[in-house]
Order: structure tokens, then sequence, then C-alpha cells
């Protein structure tokens, strides 16, 4: 499986982003996909997940400002994030796996870098 992170950017505090992630290879093998972010000197954080079914799981930092969507049709999912604030700063890594997302096991893209400036 290959997934490919678009989207990222320099934005300002409140402003907002959509990323997006195409998979591609092997997807019949993968259920859950989802979106991790690293910022430098930081551990990886969970973002979002969605399932193939439509069932979401969202971080606590980013619950009620990011939405995750899939379109199985394009085989692409995508991450709408608004209100962004400066600690939304990081390398957001997109994520697949067959039936649960780890912070380094699964298919991982190669990121986008989301900057938020003050």
């Amino acid at each position: 499986v290959q997934l490919q992170a678009s989207g990222g950017g320099l934005v300002q505090t409140g402003g907002s982003l959509r990323l997006s992630c195409a998979a591609s290879g092997a997807i019949f093998s993968i259920n859950v996909m989802g979106w991790y972010r690293q910022a430098p000197g930081k551990s990886r954080e969970f973002v979002a997940s969605i399932t193939g079914d439509g069932d979401t799981k969202y971080g606590h930092s980013v619950k009620g400002r990011f939405t995750i969507s899939r379109d199985n049709a394009k085989n692409t999912m995508y991450l709408q994030m608004n209100s962004l604030k400066p600690e939304d700063t990081a390398v957001y890594l997109c994520t697949a796996a067959p039936q649960k997302l780890s912070d380094y096991d699964g298919y991982f893209g190669q990121g986008t870098q989301v900057t938020v400036s003050s």
C-alpha cells in the first residue's frame, strides 16, 4: 500500500486547511485510515481515524475542530482542519492498517508540513 499526502502549507491562527491522502496498491487489505502528526522534538500524536464503514475517532486536542472523511470510490481520505492554532504545527502523516492504527506500525505516507503562524 502506498500513501501520498498533500495539502499542507502555511496558515495564520484561526485559518483552515484540507489535507488529502491518496491510497494505491493493495488497498483491499486495509480498513482503517487516519492521521498522525509529529512536531520537532515531540513524540508522534494520534489525530484522527476513519474505518471503511465511516466510524471516526479524534484526538482530544483536535476534537471539534478537525473532521476526517473518506471517499472509498477514489481511495482518498481527507482531513479538514479549522480554527488552527500554532500548536497544530507539525508534519502530518497519513496512515492505514488492516484493523488498527498505531504510532509506527502499518503503512505510512511521507507526510505533509502544516505550519500555523501566530
